[in-house]
């Protein structure tokens, strides 16, 4: 089953955070395997992709968020895009579009970055917005301050938090078929609560980066977790290992319902939304190739069918229902 454990270091300016993605992600990838004409992710989209939904729950569970956060990927090499979407639940999905075929050992860089024109971006979409309101997204490049290449997740989205929050954070990443987990490790505002927009940065913040001596001392420990032992190691264990000498104060678990789990908010009234988008020219003239309009969800694999007579109930004016069409909303 999936979990999320939150802890904080007694007496220190240090918060963590660790995940085992489980179920939602073994879900995902049958849902990928079985629903997607193009079959299973190469090995190196897999693990990526895997990361990814480790490092967006951790980051959702990290900032209480109400509303989605969602975590893009995108480039100019053969995986054109991956995305990951956590609501304040923990509820979770995530895809990926590949083009092109991939060595087995393809590297971060090799997948989305070939040119360094690569880009994360970190989508805060609120449940309910006020009037006007948008949601608010920070971009960062997949590259370092001297636009060196960056091979490792871990390592954007620490540069990422560090712009966004100005807040010191360690990240360990890992995934395969079975389990996508992650470690966060941050050092905790000096004053405030900080937040991804960084509406409560305050120059403090700022000053205390990278010369904190206990945050240093924590993120070197959490650093030495490798990948297999992130992967199947307990979490007991692995806190345990790594911070023996330290006082932890755990938080209750989040387990069960409350843990990480599968969930897709695609409907059949979005895509009649979005064929409506298309327009009716658009929508008639792949009625002329097809019997009918099909839309197949990227993340859960849920097909959506809508024939010549469900395709003029969409359009047709307010209270004007073609004879025998049965609602598509």
């Amino acid at each position: 089953m999936s979990e999320l454990h939150k802890f904080l270091f007694d007496g220190l300016p240090v918060r963590g955070v660790l995940v085992r993605v489980t179920d939602a992600w073994t879900d995902i990838l049958a849902r990928r395997n079985s629903g997607n004409a193009e079959g299973a992710y190469p090995l190196p989209v897999q693990n990526m992709l895997g990361e990814m939904v480790a490092a967006a729950t951790l980051m959702q569970s990290n900032i209480k968020f109400n509303g989605s956060l969602i975590m893009q990927i995108f480039g100019d090499g053969p995986v054109k895009l991956a995305v990951v979407e956590v609501k304040s639940d923990l509820g979770l999905r995530a895809t990926a579009k590949v083009s092109g075929t991939l060595s087995s050992d393809a590297s971060l860089s090799m997948m989305v970055n070939v040119n360094n024109e690569g880009k994360c971006a970190i989508t805060l979409d609120p449940a309910n917005k006020f009037p006007g309101q948008q949601p608010y997204q920070g971009v960062v490049p997949l590259f370092g301050d001297q636009h060196e290449k960056l091979e490792s997740l871990s390592q954007v989205l620490e540069h990422y938090m560090l712009q966004s929050e100005q807040l010191d954070t360690t990240l360990v990443l890992a995934a395969d078929d079975k389990v996508a987990a992650g470690l966060l490790i941050q050092r905790l505002p000096l004053e405030g609560v900080g937040n991804l927009a960084g509406s409560l940065v305050s120059q403090a913040n700022e000053d205390e980066i990278g010369v904190n001596e206990h945050y240093n001392r924590i993120a070197i420990l959490a650093s030495s977790l490798k990948r297999e032992e992130l992967l199947t190691l307990d979490v007991d264990t692995i806190l345990r290992r790594l911070f023996w000498e330290e006082s932890l104060v755990r938080f209750e678990p989040l387990v069960g319902e409350q843990a990480p789990h599968f969930s897709c908010s695609c409907s059949r009234e979005r895509v009649v939304n979005m064929i409506r988008g298309l327009g009716l020219e658009e929508a008639q003239s792949i009625l002329t190739e097809r019997p009918d309009v099909e839309v197949a969800c990227e993340f859960c694999g849920e097909h959506y069918r809508f024939d010549p007579v469900d395709v003029a109930h969409i359009f047709a004016p307010p209270g004007d229902v073609p004879p025998g069409t049965t609602s598509v909303q």
